[in-house]
């Protein structure tokens, strides 16, 4: 037994390995996602959930999708239908997508196209908003729905049409190789892989035949948008890790995220069902007027990195966050990745850190591990408020609750019949 789960694993590594998602495209979620089309829909973070067992972020994302679609006029036609059965709520990770945050995406919103050209399939998520009042935040007043629509109607056309510029896309392994030993980890610091993805952009962003005005926003708006690659990072993991599912044995996590209410996993061995647990509230630093008293229990698709082993699994690649997020020093991140280490099986080459004497990130999140040593994967994240409309409060670390990943390995049990 021991040695075909050993051999499923390396068939899910190798795949990881050959894998190339490139940026290929933004367009409308509809258009990616065929059921979002007909209907009131809407995707959202982590495991299924219903509206009443949202959480403040996720229900104030909802609402401001509600508004943004015109389905409803104001908030209080917005709780009508949201209350009352009429919305379909829908997991990202059901459809090939993933959200940040509240992950609320609804037919009109634009999302990134990463297609993994080695194994050919595809991964969408929503484009990042920005700092300030945001959507994945739950903030829905109308700064956050101008911004929306001129995201829908200037930003995307532009990124879409500038993409078509480049004879495969954008290879995103490249430009991250580049990140990682500029001090990214993808998941809380970006800023390296934002920088670098704007010098690619832009020579061929500026032949667009756009007004001064209307370029001048964009660049402007790419230029101070730090987390701008989150989004495209996430879709790079869930390409990644969609493709690595398709072997349906071994032990190999594919999938963790988040609602707000409960932490779900995949894995490669039981297909995809899901195992869930209570989440945990992340802890950290936070804006001023803001304490721990305030946060919203753990939520978010972007746990996808920490799947993928980027993220707070190679918090050492990025000792200049720990303090952002109330980690510790340089030392710490240091001691989480080689913690983090001992439950995955490999290192990516692809992704080297300069930080951790060139060793690769980390590779294949093993559930036997996990169990085994009762160390949980590390996610670094931003904190929302618990009360919808008020957004981001700051950033943190908040563990993966071990009681889903011994549900996973139960059933794995019982599949395998040992």
């Amino acid at each position: 037994m021991n040695s075909s789960i050993n051999e499923a694993n390396q068939a899910i590594i190798e795949i990881i390995k050959a894998a190339r998602p490139h940026w290929v495209g933004v367009i409308a979620a509809k258009e990616a996602i065929p059921t979002l089309a007909q209907g009131y829909k809407l995707l959202h973070a982590g495991p299924p959930i219903i509206w009443q067992d949202m959480t403040g972020p996720m229900q104030g994302a909802c609402i401001g999708a509600c508004l943004f679609e015109g389905w409803a006029q104001n908030e209080e036609q917005a709780l009508a239908l949201l209350t009352t059965g009429k919305v379909e709520f829908i997991p990202c990770h059901s459809v090939h997508a993933v959200g940040p945050m509240g992950g609320i995406t609804s037919a009109n919103m634009p999302v990134v196209v990463v297609e993994n050209i080695t194994h050919g399939n595809r991964a969408y998520c929503n484009l990042n908003e920005g700092i300030g009042k945001v959507m994945r935040f739950g903030a829905y007043g109308q700064e956050v729905l101008n911004r929306h629509h001129w995201m829908k109607m200037s930003l995307a056309p532009a990124l879409n049409e500038t993409l078509k510029l480049f004879e495969k896309g954008i290879d995103l392994t490249a430009l991250m190789a580049q990140a990682i030993s500029m001090g990214d980890e993808f998941h809380q610091r970006n800023i390296a892989a934002s920088a670098l993805l704007l010098r690619t952009l832009s020579p061929k962003l500026a032949l667009l035949n756009r007004s001064k005005e209307e370029m001048a926003k964009i660049f402007d708006f790419l230029s101070v948008t730090d987390q701008f690659f989150l989004n495209l990072a996430m879709a790079y993991c869930k390409s990644v890790m969609d493709s690595a599912a398709q072997i349906q044995a071994g032990t190999i996590i594919t999938a963790m995220t988040r609602n707000g209410k409960d932490f779900g996993i995949k894995v490669s061995g039981l297909g995809d069902e899901w195992f869930t647990a209570p989440v945990n509230t992340p802890q950290g630093l936070f804006f001023t007027g803001y304490s721990q008293k305030d946060a919203n229990p753990d939520i978010g698709d972007s746990a996808i990195t920490e799947t993928f082993g980027i993220g707070g699994v190679a918090m050492v690649a990025a000792p200049g966050v720990t303090r952002f997020v109330g980690a510790g020093g340089a030392d710490v991140a240091y001691e989480v990745s080689e913690e983090m280490s001992e439950i995955f099986l490999e290192h990516n080459m692809q992704l080297q850190i300069p930080s951790w004497n060139f060793q690769g990130c980390c590779m294949g999140l093993d559930l036997r591990l996990i169990v085994e040593t009762g160390i949980t994967p590390l996610i670094n994240t931003g904190i929302a408020h618990k009360q919808a409309g008020v957004g981001q409060i700051g950033a943190g670390t908040v563990r993966a609750p071990l009681a889903c990943f011994e549900k996973a390995l139960e059933a794995l049990a019982i599949k395998l019949k040992v």
